[in-house]
């Protein structure tokens, strides 16, 4: 009877919270400032909390040897500034150079690709291997343009969420600076809203949730660095034009989940046609070894049994944090089910299995 009764007062309690979701469709001009403020805010807020659990390690090391936090912050701040002049110095003009002399050779490219497919079309091996009435070259060249017509949308989408430069530029290292002078306390905060008796597993929550949120981001980050080296490297033992532009538009393609990876390959592979047909064969041969070389030896290193979660299931998440909130959706998704899969099994934990313990055995196997 018990049972019966807690189990309708769930039903009655997820009623209510879908009856409180439909009211707030129906008045949804109410939120429309809301959402507004968001989606102004959600690009610097992103950042800061990226680079938030980038910098903490370093900020706690510099506090634990006797120096004040806020000028360790500001220390980290003038160390970054640094970086970013040599960047500025040595990276920059090389790497501004390649983008320039891609863009203008863009129509050369496409040129050069195409006739590189005609000519492996007509070529004697492909010729007895392919049925008469297929295009490979065609078909190839259409998928080729897609998937350039897709990650340029892709990479478009990412620069306009954040094309308020200015906002971006002046509110990040703000938030930051609080986020990082702060942070410590934030979960604390968040604990004493709960009821007493509860206190001490939204600490446990809270402290979950931090060390899920670090152990991705931090990984992620050390999981591309190696990639891009590995990628680096094998792009210029095989001479790949633009080696430098593509390993970075790489890296950073692969912060996003899953499809990220793909689109990369797409760039590479149609410079690779453009040098020759080898060229692109040993680009796709580099691409998979390093991608390899991530997945199977320096990714489980790194994250170990931190990053939970079936490759099925990545590849849901980012499909409906896609169609959900474009490239936002995408990058948000895999931490806040991260968050969210932490706060249910707690809830889980807490409130039906304790109620409802596991059923004892039979009867016949007590007795024996």
């Amino acid at each position: 009877m018990a049972k019966l009764n807690l189990f309708i007062r769930i039903c009655i309690a997820v009623l209510l919270v879908l009856g409180i979701i439909y009211v707030g469709t129906l008045v949804n001009f109410i939120f429309t400032p809301v959402f507004s403020l968001f989606r102004v805010v959600i690009v610097p807020l992103m950042l800061a909390v990226f680079f938030y659990y980038l910098l903490r390690p370093l900020i706690d090391l510099l506090e634990s040897r006797k120096l004040n936090r806020t000028a360790a912050i500001l220390l980290v701040y003038l160390i970054i500034a640094v970086l970013f002049m040599c960047f500025s110095v040595g990276v920059w003009p090389s790497l501004k150079n390649q983008l320039v002399n891609l863009g203008n050779n863009m129509p050369n490219v496409f040129t050069a690709v195409g006739e590189q497919l005609k000519k492996l079309e007509e070529s004697k091996l492909l010729s007895s291997l392919i049925p008469a009435d297929m295009n490979p070259a065609g078909q190839l060249m259409d998928y080729l343009n897609k998937g350039f017509s897709l990650m340029t949308s892709s990479v478009s989408e990412l620069f306009s969420f954040v094309s308020n430069f200015a906002m971006v530029l002046f509110t990040f290292p703000i938030l930051l600076f609080y986020m990082l002078k702060e942070g410590g306390k934030f979960g604390a905060k968040v604990v004493s809203f709960f009821p007493k008796r509860f206190q001490a597993e939204g600490a446990g929550v809270v402290s979950d949730i931090d060390g899920a949120l670090s152990g991705f981001i931090v990984g992620r980050v050390l999981v591309n660095l190696a990639l891009g080296v590995l990628m680096y490297i094998g792009f210029l033992i095989i001479g790949l034009p633009y080696a430098l532009l593509l390993t970075l538009l790489a890296v950073l393609m692969n912060f996003i989940p899953f499809i990220g990876a793909i689109l990369s390959t797409v760039p590479i592979l149609i410079i690779g046609l453009f040098e020759s047909p080898s060229t692109a064969v040993w680009s796709i041969v580099v691409v998979l070894v390093a991608q390899q070389i991530q997945d199977n030896l320096v990714a489980p290193y790194i994250f170990g049994k931190s990053l939970d979660i079936h490759p099925i299931t990545t590849i849901i998440l980012v499909l409906a944090g896609g169609d959900f909130g474009g490239i936002i959706g995408i990058l948000l998704i895999i931490p806040v089910y991260m968050m969210l899969k932490i706060i249910t099994v707690k809830l889980y934990q807490m409130f039906i299995r304790q109620r409802w313990p596991e059923e004892p055995q039979l009867a016949a196997d007590s007795g024996e």
